[in-house]
């Protein structure tokens, strides 16, 4: 952060094409990463490390052996009400580049927080604004944030971590597993969450079922209840005691619709509604309660963010006015939250300057990779090339994008008009098939076709594919005819935005199916192997083996 603009940030996965959640490996990677915007470690000002797991500060490693080093960071959310997000609770002393340096920390919840209401509209006019943040630890926790008083603590909404559904996925359908974790261990299953559910429908007896095991188990008066809310604290993927209760809870579940017939896919399906039903009454309940009536600006953080149903949901209760979700709900932007929390102790609360494109530049492509061929190619022609191959396309263009989902920076692109090609693009992400690609549509033709059809330049809010268009664009259609939409405009992007325009005027169809390829350079593309073709900046370069086309 300087001068109050985002001026870049990088996550490791995209960094060196490493998988997601990768950790550090040591700290020489942030000198490395300074210097690639033009920066010395001297240079920076105030240091800044984001909050861990647990109830009170502790230690968290770095894992390289050459400079491995034990840091001392804030906890995972507030111990209570009264504690102030805005006062760090660290400030301890590191060693980077030969040199001590001191930094601050803040509760990770704090970076949620900040990291939410500073990018958002509502800090650009200085309105206040409820912030909900749900990460995959933590309990759903309120906060009311206004720049000229400070942030206001809401506590939780109810005693269920963000990792109540992937831990449901472990007891029904197809990544059903025996083994079980007391923590949270997989954070592949919350990917289910960005979007959609296994193809099942909600049961209202289902619905029903799980609310009265609910409060049995974990909510009401019981004995078994009343243990588990004296034991959990929302404190963090690692160290939260909740996870065992969960497994009783979906083992609850199971014992009681055993014999009912109903689908695996229809208990997820249920339990998915469940938990949006419960999250927006008791969001409603706790603003009614804390503010009275009227209709609030609303910032909504952490992984369940990622969640396109929920949000939408959200923004429809009567309670909120406006609804704003960064496009890095996840703990990339926490990171960013943490730079504004440093940012705040000289400036207080403003609002951050930013664009979603402050990822790594793109590594230049100095000779091509062998057994590939490349020619000049305009955004014009391959929209040709998409419309007559039917083959995916990865697309690398400028700096990368912040938070989990490409949107057009590093993406593969593929026509929407069959369902195998939706297939192939699941094939190439190693997702499931019923999962469809996300729809990447001009923003002034998407409410002809989704329903609302609003601008969503972030992909995080459900739409409904209208009746006339379900077979015109299957491979980005959910089982129950909803989408996850990508808004495209010049202003958003203007390299996909003449894709799209060049192949609306080609095939008629304003629509294109993307998935995420965050890929440093064409090089790391090509050695993937998933996809013959490789656009970037002007150049289309081809599997020398495949089937020559001209643009």
């Amino acid at each position: 952060m300087d001068d109050g603009r985002l001026v870049f940030s990088v996550e490791p996965a995209k960094a060196a094409d490493n998988p997601r959640s990768s950790a550090i490996p040591d700290l020489r990677v942030v000198t490395s990463v300074l210097a690639d915007f033009g920066y010395r470690p001297e240079d920076v000002d105030d240091w800044v490390l984001d909050g861990g797991d647990g109830a009170v500060p502790g230690t968290v490693g770095t894992g390289g052996r050459a400079v491995a080093s034990d840091v001392v960071v804030g906890p995972h959310c507030e111990p209570g009400p009264e504690f102030d997000l805005l006062v760090p609770t660290v400030d301890e002393v590191v060693t980077l580049d030969g040199e001590r340096r001191r930094y601050t920390s803040y509760s990770h919840a704090a970076g949620h927080v900040l990291s939410a209401y500073c990018t958002s509209p509502f800090a650009r006019r200085r309105e206040p604004a409820f912030v909900l943040v749900w990460d995959d630890g933590m309990f759903p926790r309120l906060y009311w944030v206004d720049p000229e008083y400070g942030v206001d603590n809401g506590g939780h909404l109810f005693r269920l971590i963000g990792h109540t559904y992937a831990t449901a996925v472990h007891h029904f359908g197809p990544l059903h597993r025996e083994l079980r974790s007391d923590r949270v261990d997989d954070f592949s299953v919350p990917e289910e969450r960005l979007a959609c559910l296994a193809p099942g429908k909600v049961r209202e007896s289902i619905v029903t079922l799980l609310s009265e095991v609910f409060d049995e188990e974990l909510a009401g008066g019981s004995e078994r209840a009343l243990r588990y809310r004296r034991s959990v604290g929302g404190f963090g993927s690692a160290v939260e005691p909740s996870v065992p209760a969960l497994h009783r809870f979906f083992d609850v579940t199971r014992t009681r619709l055993a014999g009912s017939g109903h689908s695996d896919e229809d208990v997820l399906a249920s339990v998915h509604r469940f938990l949006e039903d419960l999250l927006v009454e008791r969001l409603t309940q706790r603003i009614a309660a804390w503010k009275g009536s009227g209709a609030f600006n609303l910032c909504f953080a952490g992984s369940c963010a990622l969640n396109a149903q929920w949000n939408s949901a959200l923004r429809e209760s009567p309670m909120v006015d406006r609804m704003w979700v960064p496009p890095f709900p996840d703990d990339s932007g926490s990171a960013i939250g943490a730079a504004a929390l440093g940012m705040i102790r000289h400036t207080g609360i403003e609002a951050i300057e930013w664009t979603v494109r402050s990822g790594p530049e793109l590594r230049p492509t100095t000779e091509v990779p062998r057994g590939w061929i490349s020619a000049p190619c305009t955004t014009a022609e391959l929209a040709r090339v998409l419309h007559e191959t039917g083959e995916p396309v990865v697309v690398l263009d400028g700096r990368a994008e912040l938070g989990p989902c490409a949107l057009g920076g590093r993406s593969v692109l593929a026509a929407a008009t069959a369902p195998r090609l939706a297939d192939r693009v699941n094939d190439l992400g190693h997702r499931q098939h019923f999962r469809p690609g996300a729809p990447i549509c001009v923003v002034d033709e998407a409410p002809a076709i989704f329903d609302p059809g609003t601008p969503d330049p972030y992909r995080l809010f459900d739409h409904t594919v209208r009746q006339d268009w379900l077979r015109r664009i299957p491979a980005v259609v959910r089982p129950d005819g909803t989408a996850r939409l990508q808004t495209v405009s010049v202003d958003d992007n203007e390299v996909l935005a003449e894709i799209l325009t060049a192949y609306h005027h080609i095939s008629g169809i304003p629509v294109l199916c993307g998935s995420s390829g965050f890929f440093r350079d064409v090089a790391s593309a090509a050695a993937w192997g998933g996809a013959d073709r490789i656009w970037s900046e002007g150049t289309l370069y081809q599997r020398a083996d495949s089937e020559p086309e001209a643009p």
